[in-house]
């Protein structure tokens, strides 16, 4: 198994913890400030995040791209972030229609892949999948760390931050349907 793989897997078993730290922290497992675990399951988050850049870099510097990397990268992203923004519903600090919305374009665009696939047909990220996926997270990232206590300001910019990140979503959807709309028609 090469590098990029690895840190891929690396960034699914890092879900784990994530998702430990920041549900825990707020039901009080670790008996101590709510912000601690909060904080390291952000730092957490941010590595996993950082891993998906920097797997995708290696691979293509080093012609390291294989199929289970094609497979399982874009898997661990949706992963990654799908259980951040449930466990941000537990806690209560993202609504519950936005984490549909997002995760209902997953599964479309999931399916959509699996009818291109099925006619031999490669459908590249797309930038507004990109800007999507790095708002998403940017968006996690600010909900970890604004529970809603934190200056109002900063409640503001993580409000901003999830409408820019629903709005790309629902964008990059039609994109992706506009442009490979013809993998839809029965060519078997």
């Amino acid at each position: 198994m090469n590098l990029p793989n690895k840190l891929t897997i690396f960034r699914v078993i890092l879900i784990v913890p994530f998702v430990v730290l920041l549900l825990g922290g707020e039901a009080g497992w670790f008996g101590v400030n709510r912000m601690i675990p909060d904080m390291i399951a952000l730092a957490i988050f941010i590595i996993a995040s950082l891993t998906d850049l920097l797997d995708g870099k290696i691979a293509r510097k080093y012609n390291l791209v294989t199929n289970f990397g094609k497979f399982m990268d874009p898997l661990a992203d949706k992963l990654l972030v799908c259980a951040a923004m449930i466990a941000l519903v537990e806690l209560g600090r993202i609504p519950a229609w936005v984490v549909i919305i997002i995760i209902s374009r997953e599964f479309i665009i999931s399916g959509f892949r699996l009818i291109a696939a099925d006619n031999n047909v490669v459908i590249a990220a797309s930038y507004w999948g990109k800007f999507k996926t790095t708002f998403q997270m940017l968006m996690v990232c600010l909900m970890i760390a604004n529970p809603g206590w934190i200056h109002p300001a900063f409640g503001v910019l993580t409000n901003l931050c999830m409408w820019i990140a629903l709005i790309l979503t629902v964008v990059s959807l039609a994109d992706y349907l506009i442009k490979n709309k013809d993998v839809m028609k029965d060519t078997k």
